[in-house]
């Protein structure tokens, strides 16, 4: 298949979103030759995402409508000397969501969707779609359905999708952020698969840099308002700019946390330093309702709890929610998983994990009684549900967010508020917290979360790791026992996941009970967590960790790695 790669060019670019008074990313100047593979790397919020959604031309707003709530835009982008817009097509974006890429019902329909749309004839379509699925490696019937499909399996589906449409470049924003190892194995080898059979143009952006590095030319640092800081081969760019691109977030090969370097009284390597780039202390006053007596001088002194939450403080090791033979399904005829039995229990932390498409997220949906059993039993203990019964699903709004705080694996589908405050302000106004513990623990959350910035900020307008904190920091604010994570630490970079994951285990550490749905081993690790592992089967087990031995040194960044 011939294509003729793409050159993409920033002079001077800059991008301001609708309503927003920051800048989301300025000063670049940046060129990425025909055929060449760079991976741009920075912090979260370093406008990483709409420099590739500038270059895909897919950025919504006019910045000529006279409208004072338009986009700004200053300097130039352009795709072979032309505006984006004007030449759609000669670049494929694949972003980190494989659902948001199925628009069709069938596999085979998929792939030609991107084709029928801009005019490729007919016959030159289902060719090219055949072509596509070989290249990814997507060896599945054409009439397949695309609900059928694992994480992996979607996003090679969206690689095919762009392929077929023959670009002259691709640019893939975090492609692997929400699968499981052998998906980000997959993705890469379909990429490797693609470039190598259309040699076009690759512009990719991961936080976990060493997924790529075996396939890039040249490693690009994003600084947020400061444009392009560091550019070279990743040989170079490695060991000249080791510790700005620590600084700036990037996960550089080798480093690791040790077991349970998140939990007090724990050691190990430790995560990131706690907030973006270094940000402030742990902010231990977002306690959960646990049992620590706290004494005179312990700044983690909690405020008084609403009457709703009066009856879930329980001991360490308390236990809140008991499954027994539980299955769990999506809708009334799709069964997903079977036979799971565990204990959610105060202090602790239960991960959930197993490959993608095994029905972990509809497990914690299910445990945090949002959809109904498919049969064995759910039921909180009395230490949880007090007065109320014992089945989750049959309480109120207000009862459940008062006792179950649950973060949906797409952030956008939970935010309900203007503005980033008023999001944060909802829980716990709704719980029955006082206004003037409202306000104080809305500005706590704002500083734990790097969010401060963003305050009169609308969620909508953040970028995908900015949202995942502000989801997060939402549902401590209401201090509920026990809090259903759904991948709460994708999309982030270094130092912001240091922010999370200290967070999350100074809550364990104060009594809180953790479910988290994961890929992210590293997050395992550091919280210490038992592990419920799903298969495809339907077969569960529960792990419980073995304590690490002393930690080894971290090893120096490596210039080069392999795919995770």
């Amino acid at each position: 298949m011939t294509t003729v790669p793409a050159r993409i060019a920033f002079s001077g670019w800059g991008w301001r979103y609708p309503e927003r008074h920051a800048w989301a990313v300025r000063g670049v100047d940046l060129v990425v030759g025909p055929g060449e593979r760079v991976a741009v790397v920075g912090p979260s919020g370093a406008g990483k995402s709409t420099l590739l959604r500038a270059a895909a031309g897919v950025l919504a707003d006019d910045p000529d409508d006279a409208d004072d709530t338009a986009a700004a835009v200053e300097g130039t982008v352009l795709v072979d000397g032309a505006e984006p817009r004007t030449v759609r097509g000669r670049v494929g974006l694949v972003m980190q969501d494989p659902e948001a890429h199925t628009v069709m019902s069938r596999l085979g329909d998929d792939v030609a969707f991107g084709c029928e749309n801009t005019g490729v004839p007919r016959a030159e379509i289902w060719p090219r779609v055949q072509h596509a699925l070989d290249v990814v490696g997507l060896d599945l019937p054409l009439d397949r359905s695309t609900s059928r499909l694992s994480g992996g399996q979607r996003q090679r589906l969206a690689l095919a999708g762009v392929l077929a449409m023959r670009p002259g470049a691709l640019v893939l924003d975090e492609p692997c952020a929400n699968l499981d190892p052998e998906g980000v194995s997959q993705v890469h080898d379909a990429v490797r698969a693609l470039l190598d059979d259309t040699g076009a143009t690759l512009l990719v952006v991961e936080h976990r840099i060493g997924t790529w590095l075996d396939l890039v030319d040249r490693l690009v640092l994003l600084e947020p308002g400061g444009g392009v800081v560091a550019d070279g081969t990743p040989t170079d760019v490695l060991a000249e700019h080791g510790d700005a691109l620590a600084r700036g977030g990037v996960w550089l090969p080798g480093a690791a946390p040790g077991r349970g370097s998140a939990r007090r009284g724990r050691t190990g390597s430790g995560p990131a330093p706690s907030g973006a780039a270094g940000r402030g202390p742990a902010l231990h006053r977002l306690t959960a309702p646990g049992p620590a007596v706290p004494g005179p001088t312990d700044p983690r002194q909690p405020a008084p709890r609403p009457p709703e939450q009066a009856a879930a403080a329980g001991a360490p090791d308390t236990a809140l929610l008991h499954a027994r033979g539980l299955a769990t399904s999506r809708g009334r005829h799709r069964s997903v998983g079977h036979g799971i039995d565990l204990d959610v229990r105060s202090g602790r932390v239960l991960a959930v994990t197993g490959p993608n498409g095994v029905g972990k997220s509809t497990l914690g949906l299910t445990l945090a009684g949002l959809l109904r059993p498919g049969g064995g039993t759910l039921e909180a203990t009395p230490t949880l549900a007090g007065a109320l019964g014992t089945a989750p699903l049959v309480w109120s709004s207000r009862e459940l967010a008062a006792r179950i705080g649950t973060v949906f694996q797409d952030p956008e589908h939970q935010f309900i508020a203007r503005s980033v405050r008023e999001e944060i302000a909802a829980g716990p106004t709704a719980v029955g917290f006082p206004e003037d513990e409202v306000a104080a623990r809305v500005t706590e959350v704002l500083d734990a979360f790097a969010l401060d910035h963003l305050a009169d900020a609308n969620p909508f307008t953040l970028s995908g790791g900015e949202q995942r904190r502000l989801a997060i920091g939402a549902v401590i604010a209401a201090r509920p026992p026990v809090l259903v994570l759904d991948e709460p630490t994708s999309g982030q970079d270094r130092a912001t996941w240091g922010a999370v994951v200290e967070r999350l285990g100074a809550l364990t550490d104060d009594g809180t009970a953790l479910v988290v749905i994961t890929h992210d081993q590293d997050l395992v690790l550091a919280l210490d967590a038992d592990e419920v592992v799903l298969a495809v089967d339907g077969a569960t087990r529960v792990e419980r960790p073995t304590p690490d031995p002393a930690p080894a040194p971290t090893p120096a960044p490596a210039p080069a790695g392999e795919p995770r």
